[in-house]
């Protein structure tokens, strides 16, 4: 695709989704929660940290494959669950699990993917995990899991960092509140975008009708007009470390957390026989003064060590990041935004397209700082402390 071809890198795709969406489902996607502090963190924690060039090292039999809860993966990240992909491109989730299959990394389904996990599952290959919304009826949680383990999904993240609606003020600016009500400028909007209405709209419409929630429990398997009262069901502040027993006891496969950012809760997490940690702040899109993942990593991997897995997710835009977390203790990254801008553009060309730049990215980055392997990447290849980067930025050095 022509516009795929000017790409060349996560920024530039991210211009290309913002010109091509309305700008309810951009920003839906691209932005953060009330004053966007977690989403500006996300971002200043990897760019403080440096690294240091290693010359006179042969790298020229370098890869980036490696392995993830015993497994093979093409490199160290998978995708990231994202609710809206199905907004971004006509069955997006579906177009995103065959990018991450043909690149040989884990695709995650969201519980509000608007394409039906049995379908991924038929369709697209590849090592698939579901993410799952704690509902308060907890009855409908085990009903998708059960879903999820007839589907032969390898792996069940609960999130727990959403235990009330987040604050994201600018969605009900833009008329783009979920459940969706459209207001004249939501309508608006959606019809100034003529090429993704015709799409990506036009195409449910013909077929199913308006988008539907396509992995909710039963009955709830509505449109993204959903009556308002689906979400007293989605409730999940009574959440809490029995229902982690559960869900262990009802998974055989892997069962991680997302949305840890405490050493305490992600040893805990491994004794209630989670094989998986993910170091979240949602992105950005939760609690605006959570700490940035990248800053909460280290502490986290080193409580963790070998009882369990620890990816960081929230943030990642470049192949570097990637390295940084790997050399602050993470074995893989998730990464939901950078492909979403992909997806948005060209479908599963365009997730390729991004996944394909940060691969070169993280290539280009291994050989700088001389690592043949992920393996390699150490704290040795950071500048000092982590400290003393965040002083000399402060202080200008």
């Amino acid at each position: 695709m022509a516009a795929l071809d000017h790409c060349y890198n996560v920024n530039d795709l991210r211009a290309a989704a913002k010109k091509k969406l309305p700008k309810g489902v951009f920003e839906f996607v691209d932005r953060g929660s009330e004053d966007e502090v977690a989403l500006r963190n996300n971002r200043a924690g990897f760019e403080r940290l440096k690294l240091k060039h290693r010359a006179l090292v042969d790298v020229s039999g370098r890869s980036m494959e490696t392995t993830l809860f015993g497994k093979p993966v093409g490199m160290p990240m998978a995708i990231a669950p994202t609710g809206a992909a199905g907004l971004c491109w006509y069955e997006g989730e579906l177009e995103l699990a065959k990018a991450a299959a043909a690149a040989k990394i884990p695709f995650t389904l969201a519980t509000g993917a608007m394409t039906a996990m049995e379908k991924i599952a038929q369709d697209a290959g590849g090592r698939l995990w579901f993410q799952l919304y704690v509902w308060k009826e907890r009855k409908l949680s085990y009903e998708l899991i059960e879903r999820a383990k007839r589907a032969g999904f390898e792996a069940l993240i609960i999130t727990v960092d959403t235990i009330v609606p987040p604050n994201r003020e600018y969605n009900a600016k833009n008329g783009f509140n979920l459940p969706f009500h459209p207001t004249v400028r939501a309508l608006a909007d959606m019809l100034g975008h003529p090429v993704w209405f015709a799409s990506v709209i036009a195409r449910y419409l013909t077929t199913i009708g308006l988008p539907r929630y396509e992995n909710y429990p039963g009955d709830l398997k509505r449109s993204i007009r959903t009556n308002p009262s689906t979400g007293a069901l989605m409730r999940q502040d009574s959440l809490s470390w029995n229902d982690i027993r559960i869900f262990r006891d009802m998974w055989p496969g892997i069962l991680m957390v997302k949305g840890i950012n405490r050493p305490d809760d992600a040893v805990k997490a491994t004794e209630y026989g989670v094989d998986g940690i993910i170091v979240s702040n949602h992105g950005g899109r939760n609690m605006d003064s959570a700490v940035a993942s990248i800053d909460a990593l280290p502490e986290i991997a080193e409580a963790v060590g070998s009882k369990g897995t620890v990816i960081l997710d929230s943030g990642i835009r470049r192949g570097s990041d990637i390295a940084k977390a790997l050399a602050l203790g993470a074995k893989a990254v998730l990464t939901g935004r950078a492909t979403l801008y992909g997806t948005a553009v060209g479908g599963q060309a365009g997730a390729m397209k991004a996944v394909d730049l940060i691969r070169k990215e993280l290539d280009n980055t291994m050989a700088y700082c001389g690592c043949n392997s992920v393996d390699e990447l150490t704290p040795d290849i950071l500048f000092g402390p982590r400290e003393r980067n965040t002083l000399a930025e402060l202080v200008g050095v």
